[in-house]
């Protein structure tokens, strides 16, 4: 693999006495695209919240594109190229999908107005397939296009990260086989992609390597073949 565009270091954080993550080492390669997976409680939200900003990680260092971000804000390491989806869709239901894709815009620095970049926000929607819904409410989009339009505004920050917090979450195993498609097409495209998702099918099609925290710890990481065949994995997965 070429070299980090992510690296973070050592990274804990703690909620008072409750330890969310210590010392977790976590990187991802240029166009690399990495799994990361856990129990529920493991840690994967807080890590990827302290990544995007949204949390303060207590200890350690986050590395993008060879420049320290853990001083930056939320925004701020957005407009760097970090972007991310989330579990629960919270699109601006009143207003259009290409609207949507508009404000995503202008959060990342890329518009000056929301009508000043209506061509590239149609560009953003054919790459996801939802040109023919732009002028569509978001309220009335259906689970699957809720998804699409999820990682359209991620994709109106033109990341060179992408972090897709189980972005396949309630879909069928055919609508689950679409946005992966549509993921491959993003790597293909050049943008780095950490999938964290509880499908397991989908984790092991999608990932060239896989790492597991378990109780706020990395357990495991490497081949994803070798990784969910590896004795403390099984057993935080399956138990005793």
């Amino acid at each position: 693999m070429a070299d980090h565009i992510l690296s973070a270091t050592n990274i804990s954080k703690h909620f008072g006495g409750f330890v969310a993550l210590e010392g977790v080492d976590f990187h991802v390669a240029t166009g690399e695209r990495v799994g990361l997976l856990g129990p529920n409680g493991s840690g994967k939200s807080t890590l990827v919240n302290c990544l995007t900003g949204t949390l303060r990680n207590d200890t350690g260092e986050i590395m993008f594109l060879g420049e320290r971000i853990e001083g930056l804000v939320t925004h701020q390491r957005i407009r760097r190229g970090v972007a991310r989806t989330f579990q629960i869709p919270r699109p601006f239901r009143s207003m259009t999908v290409l609207e949507n894709v508009e404000i995503a815009l202008l959060y990342a620095g890329h518009a000056t107005s929301r009508e000043g970049h209506t061509d590239e926000a149609f560009t953003v929607l054919d790459q996801l397939g939802l040109r023919n819904h732009a002028d569509m409410s978001a309220g009335q989009l259906t689970q699957v296009d809720l998804r699409k339009l999820e990682l359209a505004r991620a994709l109106a920050a033109r990341p060179k990260l992408l972090i897709a917090d189980e972005a396949m979450a309630g879909l069928s195993h055919a609508e689950v086989d679409e946005i992966l498609k549509l993921l491959f097409q993003l790597n293909g495209a050049g943008i780095s992609i950490v999938m964290i998702e509880h499908i397991m099918y989908a984790v092991m099609k999608f990932s060239q390597r896989i790492a597991v925290l378990v109780a706020g710890r990395k357990i495991a990481d490497g081949d994803p073949q070798a990784v969910v065949k590896n004795p403390d994995v099984e057993k935080a997965y399956l138990g005793e």
